[in-house]
């Protein structure tokens, strides 16, 4: 089966082209999307900095500048779906995010992660410019928690899930791609995200989420599939996934956000139509990074 990583960045975890495409081609991946990811120094921990190619490359950009990734795509540009994300509070954020697109066709605006909340005027309007280009915005949540000594850094991203509702409300002509653990602990209706960034393995589902509330009210969503936080939403009741999956079967994303492939075999276990996994696999992403248009 075909499939697409809708989640993926340029010398991510040590992984140069080279390894990056021996590794799609291991696991049968034929395209990736490739984010930047735009933010200050300070707003990352120094575990993050030993996974990113800016101590290397000495950019002032942010972890992963937007130039690794048109360098990929301009190398292998049969394998790669060129995406670009400038950081909101920059006040050419939305010419720099028109430019990419208009000059280099970049098709996706992501990775969004920044210590700012995404429903402030200058995240909207970035957010309506990307609607107006046809490119999806992928956004990652991350709740805050009290830090410690041996860990002063909380790395927050982007406010609650609320801030998620606002934003699919303010920008209705945007398609947005919910990831990571902030998004992904409301798969359940329960208290957990208030305490922990993961639930434990096997946690039961308590009801259904604002993640289902928000896809039956919301079409401008969709659920990006990638990283550990999608990974253990899903496996915490698989009978309950498949209903979600085959409630809402255009609005799921396969995507990995690393190098490996533990979620395809639950996925592959479900026993989901042939048709709900393709559109999984590669057709959602096929829909959303549609040709680039002109404004």
């Amino acid at each position: 089966m075909k499939i697409i990583d809708a989640h993926n960045h340029p010398d991510w975890h040590g992984h140069n082209l080279e390894r990056f495409l021996a590794n799609m081609d291991q696991y049968g991946i034929s395209k990736t999307w490739l984010f930047s990811w735009e933010c200050e120094r300070n707003e990352y921990s120094e575990s993050t900095e030993a996974v990113i190619p800016a101590p290397v490359l000495g950019t002032t950009t942010g972890p992963i500048p937007f130039a690794r990734c048109l360098s990929y795509v301009e190398r292998a540009p049969e394998r790669f779906i060129l995406g670009y994300a400038p950081d909101a509070r920059d006040p050419q954020a939305s010419r720099k995010l028109k430019a990419a697109h208009d000059i280099y066709g970049a098709k996706c605006c992501g990775e969004v992660k920044c210590r700012v909340m995404y429903d402030n005027p200058d995240c909207l309007r970035l957010f309506r410019t990307a609607g107006d280009l046809g490119m999806p915005v992928t956004l990652h949540f991350d709740y805050d928690f009290q830090p410690t000594l041996n860990h002063p850094r909380t790395e927050w991203w982007g406010g609650t899930i609320d801030t998620l509702e606002n934003v699919l409300k303010a920008c209705p002509d945007t398609t947005f791609l919910g990831h990571a653990p902030g998004f992904w602990v409301h798969i359940s209706d329960d208290d957990i995200w208030k305490t922990a960034r993961y639930p434990k393995p096997g946690t039961p589902v308590v009801r259904e989420g604002r993640i289902p509330k928000l896809l039956r009210k919301y079409p401008n969503l969709y659920c990006d599939c990638s990283a550990g936080s999608c990974r253990n939403a899903l496996t915490r009741d698989p009978d309950y996934t498949k209903r979600l999956i085959l409630a809402h079967p255009d609005r799921f994303v396969y995507a990995r956000d690393y190098f490996d492939n533990e979620l395809a075999p639950f996925i592959d276990g479900l026993g989901l139509p042939g048709d709900v996994l393709e559109a999984f696999y590669h057709g959602n992403a096929e829909r959303l990074a549609a040709p680039v248009k002109a404004i």
